[in-house]
């Protein structure tokens, strides 16, 4: 196993063979064979161990046990205890979600402060196997059944083509010691339901039952890379940049796809939307619905469909005191006193200073708001002047308004306000400029 291990880390992995990386033990047979392997190979790497607290003095002997396998390699060390159950009750999340989210978490904080750019772990093919069936329970698209990536930009995976039978070969021949999670064992868990009582069926009913899953998951691995390439060319023809953080999506182009949800699936997976019945509701739906992922938000917005990542909002109200000369926060705004009228433009709105009450607000739209429109006869709503305008719903979000004693004195960018306008017989002018 060693030859075959070493031929596949060049193959695959040449950077494990210059580079340090961080391997994490857990202290079963799969992670220790790992890192006897990676050691054999005399390869630069460090242990890593995380201590979930959820056995009692097992989960402390385990910590040990691989503090005392560093030591022997002459690795250096990391370890942490989690108070895992306090994380489970705060994020009401399952017992492996939660590891799962704790370790990771760790690891890459202990990767970024000791510059180091890989981690790998001990995943091995039965793990593919299980992984696999899971997905499929729950229900899943061709890159849930692809499997367990091999390597990702920080995680390498290089037992991935080594079976869990193989693995415990090479430790018992080896006598290697390893220590033993007796929840492995227990059936209540979904993936120990499948590596008991569903995986050792399927290898009794064909001989070569491996190798076809292997070959099978190899095909549908090419079959989703062909996928990737398509979506990536659809993307690059219906995505229109509307501005540095807003995407045009054509809903009538979107509409001519078939099969639609398919399609939608392929094009806005890697934003992280999983509804994918919502998402197709979007393009009969009404202006202004929107779908949203963890990270990102697609909303109909008439006859297109806008895609944005999810930032904080600032609801803050910025004041500007009567002799200030600018803001800094939440954009660049000069304001001056000037004798006469100068260029115009959309970033320039000039008053008369007697119409103004101070201190002045910056703020975003209110429900209600109203201005008189230079140029228009009247007052109109603000809700009113977008919808005009055709202005999205995301620019809505953004919009900013400088106001006097709550009057809008600029829709700012936009439309200046006829109550603040410059007259004949104004004595002062007061110049506002945002600065781009």
């Amino acid at each position: 196993m060693l030859k075959d291990f070493e031929h596949h880390v060049k193959n695959i992995f040449p950077e494990l063979l210059s580079e340090p990386f961080l391997l994490a033990c857990s202290g079963g047979v799969d992670s220790v064979v790992l890192a006897h392997l990676c050691a054999a190979l005399q390869l630069d790497f460090s242990l890593a161990h995380t201590n979930f607290q959820l056995r009692g003095n097992a989960s402390d002997e385990d910590q040990e046990f691989v503090r005392n396998l560093a030591t022997g390699f002459n690795k250096k060390f990391f370890t942490t205890n989690f108070d895992t159950e306090s994380y489970i009750r705060k994020n009401k999340v399952s017992i492996q979600m939660a590891a799962r989210e704790l370790r990771y978490a760790w690891f890459t904080e202990i990767m970024f402060q000791n510059r180091i750019k890989w981690l790998v772990t001990a995943h091995h093919s039965d793990d593919n196997l299980e992984t696999f069936l899971i997905n499929l329970s729950r229900g899943t698209g061709i890159q849930g059944l692809s499997g367990i990536p091999a390597k990702t930009e920080t995680i390498a995976r290089p037992l991935l083509p080594f079976s869990r039978a193989r693995i415990m070969e090479y430790a018992k021949r080896n006598r290697l010691q390893w220590s033993e999670d007796a929840s492995n064992a227990d059936i209540k868990y979904l993936r120990n339901k499948i590596r008991h009582n569903v995986v050792p069926i399927l290898k009794e009913l064909h001989p070569t039952f491996e190798k076809n899953f292997k070959d099978t998951q190899s095909f549908l691995a090419d079959s989703a890379s062909i996928l990737e390439v398509h979506g990536l060319q659809l993307r690059k023809e219906l995505f229109e940049p509307l501005d540095g953080e807003t995407i045009r999506i054509s809903v009538e182009r979107l509409g001519r796809l078939r099969p639609r949800q398919a399609y939608l699936h392929l094009i806005f997976k890697d934003f992280g939307f999983t509804a994918w019945k919502d998402v197709a509701a979007l393009l009969e739906g009404q202006s202004g619905k929107e779908v949203r992922s963890g990270t990102y938000r697609l909303v109909k917005d008439r006859g297109q469909l806008l895609l944005q990542k999810i930032q904080e909002g600032d609801d803050q109200i910025y004041y500007i005191e009567e002799k200030q000369k600018k803001i800094s926060h939440p954009f660049q705004l000069t304001i001056e006193r000037v004798s006469t009228i100068g260029e115009l433009s959309s970033n320039t709105l000039y008053v008369d200073q007697k119409t103004l009450k101070y201190p002045l607000t910056v703020r975003k739209w209110q429900k209600g708001d109203y201005f008189h429109p230079l140029g228009m006869k009247g007052r109109k709503k603000v809700s009113k002047y977008f919808k005009d305008e055709k202005v999205n719903k995301f620019a809505k979000e953004k919009q900013w308004f400088l106001c006097s004693d709550n009057q809008i004195v600029w829709v700012i960018g936009r439309r200046g306000d006829n109550r603040f306008k410059v007259q004949e017989n104004s004595d002062y002018i007061i110049k506002f400029e945002v600065n781009q």
